[in-house]
């Protein structure tokens, strides 16, 4: 008896009822019901607004971060049991790997990124502050903060779990209440994965909801405080972004849509050169991974005219040698495309692009499926199109066949070859096949016009590269144009869009109190215990030490170069000296560093565990012989990441702003130092 789906909503599991059948991708049974009871969306709006949002704000991005990474580790340990679900979409181990590990794999990834550079406060400060007046009363900043809203993510039928675990992890890290809403076809996997998470208990009421079937009137529902994001078609994205209620409220709405992204061949690889190779690898395993079914995939392939028949040649082959089937069969390299309706819709469009063109690898070249009942599955055999005339053709750069379907067409000369990448009309992803810098150099700025991501293979490269087709959770993700104008991932950058940015004015001690950062100007508390001296939960924003003065000499100059071994003529030779735009020998910067520290440090075994790094250092003026320095060190920000040590010491994360002055109070040096700083046992 097929199991009928539930939407998660207000906290419980919603639908008994059975709807709408789903398929089995390789042999067409009923494996799942969507369910028919209706969902009450304005109760599930106001469960994130009311429990999620106030929930997630008892968390600060630190504490949020930790609960990305323990919940990654409980998915990881349960791996399994989505692979074996995710087998019913047509998918091979490797393609069901980029969705179950690569969605897990995001959430560890979100999770070190937000531990290593977000503070642990619900403030995320845009500095540095800058001077708006002349006496250094008024100053002006950014803050980005949680917007107090909700997210809706409307996912494709393709990554099931990929495509909502990328989207919540950084919503999550913003204190935003999601709910996700995948494509029918598939939504029993990210069900799976939905009731995972909420069985781990790990999430905070209200973070997380889920709809199965129609999202009705929710987008309507929503305020200028929330975000839509969308992962589909181009068509689907245009009519779900001309909402009514999104525009009246200016709902920001990102859309990350299926596009024409092209691979080229650069003129300067030849069939003996191993680039060649790589680019009909690439080419091949764009077109057979996930059976076609991505939107990074390659659609276009662009290759100069005279080298068309080689690459040709050279792909039939290693198209031929897939077999295509049921994955469980032992050898079996392409699975099915996600249902009999997607079949019907590639083909449709195989026979738009086949008008005019020439198919060059396709189902009379012995597509035979293996495995028990895949005559009834929703297979669908690689295909590679030729087009001859591509500056004339508009079908090829018009029409998407979202399936193992892919074009050549020809160019002469670089420059017509970055015209029909850009026939696409926006993509998310190209890919430059090239051995000459020079090439890659005059390129690739033309080609990221339109593209958001562009990705450069040579044989240097091949060793590490994770390929055209694979978003990374460090790099951007979304292209202009029909891409749909939207950006997923890019690090932090994607916590940034689900914040709200505002501009913040007032005295430095003003802004230093609201950005939780000390600001240059703020007034600093001084006391006789040296700020070293002080541990983690001691220690405040704005504790701060004037150091004494040191005198720099000629024999610190000496000495500092026979120690580093820096005999630069500025800092030995007096007459070349002399010569510059300081008049005189100077002292290195690096022993100003290292004198400021001999001015600051308390030596003395105490909290300071370790000093791991310098930020946004700048040498402002010289120091030269005879001058005097000092230092002013203080707390400028705390980031409790809640770790230990191998002994089981707290620790936390502690910048110390310096400031290195000299006789005139003139400033010579300025810096971040970053800190372990022991908490009490």
């Amino acid at each position: 008896m097929p199991q009928t789906l539930q939407s998660l909503i207000a906290g419980r599991w919603h639908g008994k009822e059975a709807a709408t059948p789903l398929y089995n991708a390789l042999n067409n049974s009923v494996i799942y019901h969507t369910h028919a009871e209706t969902i009450d969306f304005s109760e599930a709006v106001t469960y994130a607004r009311k429990t999620g949002v106030p929930a997630l704000m008892k968390l600060d991005f630190q504490q949020r971060a930790q609960r990305l990474k323990a919940l990654a580790m409980y998915l990881m340990e349960r791996k399994e049991e989505l692979y074996t679900i995710s087998h019913l979409t047509g998918a091979t181990r490797a393609d069901s790997w980029v969705d179950v590990e690569g969605g897990i794999g995001t959430l560890f990834a979100y999770a070190s990124m937000g531990s290593r550079e977000l503070p642990s406060s619900n403030v995320l400060h845009e500095g540095p502050a800058m001077a708006l007046g002349k006496r250094g009363g008024f100053a002006g900043t950014h803050i980005l903060v949680p917007r107090g809203g909700l997210a809706v993510h409307i996912n494709a039928f393709n990554f099931p779990i990929w495509g909502l675990l990328e989207k919540f992890a950084p919503t999550f890290l913003a204190a935003m209440p999601c709910i996700g809403k995948p494509a029918t076809a598939t939504s029993y996997l990210t069900e799976a994965v939905v009731r995972m998470i909420h069985e781990s208990g790990l999430l905070p009421d209200g973070s997380l909801q889920l709809v199965i079937g129609s999202t009705g009137d929710l987008l309507d529902r929503l305020t200028g405080a929330d975000v839509v994001t969308f992962t589909g078609s181009a068509d689907t994205a245009a009519k779900l972004r001309a909402n009514r209620n999104l525009i009246a409220n200016s709902v920001p709405f990102a859309a990350e849509a299926d596009s024409l992204n092209c691979a080229i061949l650069a003129p300067d690889v030849t069939p003996d050169d191993a680039e060649f190779d790589l680019f009909v690898k690439e080419v091949a395993r764009e077109m057979t991974g996930k059976a076609g079914q991505k939107c990074t995939a390659i659609r276009r392939i662009i290759v100069p005219r005279d080298r068309v028949d080689a690459v040709a040649e050279r792909l039939r082959e290693r198209l031929a040698k897939v077999t295509v089937g049921d994955p469980s069969v032992e050898g079996v390299r392409m699975g099915a495309l996600a249902s009999k309706d997607q079949q019907k819709d590639v083909a449709e469009r195989v026979a738009m692009l086949a008008q005019g063109n020439e198919i060059v690898f396709g189902e009379r070249d012995g597509f035979k499926p293996v495995g028990e009942g895949v005559g009834e599955g929703a297979f669908f055999s690689p295909t590679l199109l030729l087009c001859r005339n591509a500056s004339v053709n508009d079908a090829v750069h018009d029409v998407e066949a979202f399936g193992p379907v892919s074009t050549m067409m020809t160019y002469d000369g670089i420059d017509e070859a970055l015209e029909l990448a850009a026939r696409g009309k926006g993509s998310l992803v190209s890919t430059l096949v090239t051995k000459d810098p020079k090439t890659a150099a005059y390129a690739v700025p033309v080609a990221a016009a339109t593209h958001g991501r562009v990705h450069i293979l040579d044989k240097e490269s091949s060793v590490d590269s994770t390929g055209h087709g694979s978003p990374l959770p460090q790099l951007k993700h979304g292209g202009p144009g029909r891409a749909g104008g939207g950006e997923e991932l890019g690090g932090i950058r994607a916590v940034r869009h689900f914040l709200q940015r505002s501009a913040v004015q007032g005295s430095p001690t003003m802004l230093a109190a609201v950005t939780g950062e000390y600001v240059r100007g703020a007034a600093v508390n001084e006391s006789d215990i040296h700020p070293f001296r002080k541990y983690f939960e001691d220690l405040q924003m704005g504790d701060s030490l004037l150091t004494h003065r040191r005198t720099v000499s000629e024999a610190d100059i000496v000495n500092f170069g026979g120690i580093s071994g820096d005999y630069f003529y500025m800092h030995f030779d007096e007459i070349a000296a002399k010569d510059t735009q300081f008049g005189k020998r100077i002292a290195h910067g690096y022993f100003v560093l290292s004198a400021a520290a001999g001015l600051f440090v308390s030596p003395a075994p105490g909290p300071v565990l370790a000093n791991y790094g310098l930020d946004n250092l700048r040498f402002i003026t010289p120091v030269a012989i005879g001058d005097t320095i000092r230092a002013r060190l203080t707390c400028k920000r705390k980031v409790d990441r809640n770790r230990t040590d191998d002994q089981g010491r707290g620790q936390g994360v502690v910048a110390w702003d310096v400031q290195v002055t000299n006789q005139n109070d003139e400033l010579v040096a300025s810096y971040d130092i970053l800190t372990l700083v022991m908490k009490k046992q």
